[in-house]
């Protein structure tokens, strides 16, 4: 959604003037304990059947957990869309121990006039897939559109598909996603949800992009509109026009969608968002997606950190986000994977903090994440131009497990001492476990124990990213500890 700037302070300034937050957003929770709200180690997941939201899993069963960062190019459009992305954006991904990207690709490249489709943007997007699936990458494509599209000065639906009805539109150059508030760009919304013909012009967007991606071994899933808008009724505050939004506009969108895909693809995961009001704690409104592969991807920013501000551990937004974004998941049993998140200045003094609690909730409720954004220089980019981790943003290369061929009872990494601990009943058919640890100037141990457990290796060296494998007897109990320290052997 970048670049921000200030980015939701505008949302917040119109929620509440227009009283728009519930009373228990607004509160102020008290901090959480030291070790996470709920007790036991930091970052500490609770057993999958007690946490009500299933976890997103593969063809053979296995429990996956995604860790990666968006890859865009908003730059370029035209003969030069997508250039600024690179086979390097998936080898340093990969390199560091990252196993998915959520790629931005945008209507107004794919349909600049209507009925035309580039065939030329449609080979860029295929040599993306081709780099992510050599370094072992997995991809989601995600529909962008910021302001919804070019006739405001941004990226994502065409100009002929925007109607507006004559209503004004102020452009905001300091705050711009202020914009999503003219009447012109909420208008616009409405005869996107409404209107029949841009229905099914969009419906033939999704139907082509599955037909000729659907089954690349790289491709993961789509996600089918980035952050949507919409229009507010006179009288209408800000929280309950967005749950009307989701649950009368949206939720049809998503099934039209979902049936225009599946008629080219029927097993990549579907990913939907609700509007981005959620992250000031508002629950959704969206109705059931009526595909068996759905995945709830909501987005995951503070309002005050998007203007600024460094991060406030006694403010409870985190827990606030935290009951707010799993209501909906707990309800229609989906899994949950965040699909943007990341504050813009990461170098504040209590961005260390942020980041450890961050991980730490996402991964108690969500089956992954795609930080904002891979990138080489300032603002939001994870690296500087020389390709190093700007700072803090280190902290979110941790040990992790991408597949676990069982049920997962602990899923645990403690920031303070970098150990990772993994603990699951294998599965009834035998199955692999993965281990990705990301480069280390120690090294990683890796110790396996359970019935007929064993790992490929039970070391990585210094400096080196290393993907390791474990195998057990049917319904073992198994237990896996990654601690720094010098490595024995490398997978």
């Amino acid at each position: 959604m970048a670049p921000r700037r200030m980015a939701l302070a505008a949302l917040l300034a119109v929620a509440l003037l227009g009283g728009a937050l519930t009373p228990t957003v607004q509160a102020r929770p008290a901090a959480a304990r030291a070790d996470g709200p709920r007790g036991g180690a930091v970052g500490a997941s609770p057993p999958a059947d007690t946490t009500g939201i299933p976890r997103l899993t593969d063809r053979r069963g296995r429990t996956l957990t995604l860790r990666g960062w968006n890859v865009e190019d908003k730059t370029h459009h035209g003969a030069e869309a997508l250039s600024a992305i690179t086979e390097r954006h998936f080898g340093d991904l990969r390199a560091r121990g990252f196993n998915v990207a959520r790629l931005l690709v945008f209507w107004d490249d794919l349909e600049p006039r209507r009925g035309h489709y580039s065939e030329g943007y449609l080979r860029k997007i295929q040599r993306i897939l081709g780099w992510a699936h050599k370094h072992r990458i997995q991809v989601v494509l995600d529909a962008h559109q910021d302001v919804f599209g070019p006739a405001f000065g941004h990226r994502g639906i065409p100009r002929w598909a925007t109607r507006t009805d004559g209503l004004p539109f102020t452009p905001h150059p300091d705050d711009w996603f202020a914009e999503y508030f003219e009447p012109a760009v909420q208008r616009a919304f409405t005869h996107l949800y409404e209107d029949a013909d841009l229905r099914t012009a969009q419906t033939r967007v999704w139907r082509l992009l599955a037909a000729r991606f659907g089954g690349h071994p790289a491709l993961l899933g789509y996600d089918l509109i980035n952050e949507p808008m919409g229009e507010p009724r006179p009288g209408e505050d800000l929280a309950s026009a967005a749950r009307r939004i989701e649950a009368t506009q949206l939720t049809p969108l998503y099934n039209r969608l979902a049936d225009a895909i599946r008629t080219r693809d029927r097993s990549a995961w579907l990913f939907v968002e609700p509007t981005p009001i959620v992250g000031e704690g508002v629950p959704t409104g969206l109705g059931r997606v009526d595909d068996e592969r759905v995945v709830y991807a909501p987005h995951f920013y503070s309002t005050a950190m998007e203007a600024g501000a460094d991060y406030d551990p006694s403010a409870g937004w985190i827990e606030a986000y935290e009951r707010a974004v799993t209501a909906y998941p707990r309800a229609h049993s989906l899994p949950v994977v965040v699909g943007e998140w990341g504050p813009l200045n990461s170098g504040l003094p209590h961005m260390r903090r942020f980041y450890d609690d961050a991980l730490a909730s996402l991964n108690r409720y969500s089956s992954g994440w795609a930080g904002y954004v891979w990138c080489y220089g300032g603002g939001y980019c994870a690296l500087d131009p020389e390709g190093r981790f700007r700072t803090n943003k280190e902290r979110t290369a941790t040990p992790y497990a991408p597949a676990v061929a069982g049920a997962v009872h602990e899923d645990a990494h403690d920031p303070a001492t970098g150990t990772y601990r993994l603990a699951y009943r294998a599965a009834r058919r035998p199955g692999t476990t993965e281990l990705s640890l990301p480069p280390s100037p120690t090294g990683w141990r890796v110790e396996v124990t359970g019935r007929g457990a064993h790992a490929s290796a039970d070391g990585v060296p210094a400096g080196r990213a290393g993907h390791v494998k474990v195998w057990a007897a049917r319904h073992a109990e198994v237990a896996v500890r990654v601690t720094p320290g010098p490595g024995g052997t490398r997978s």
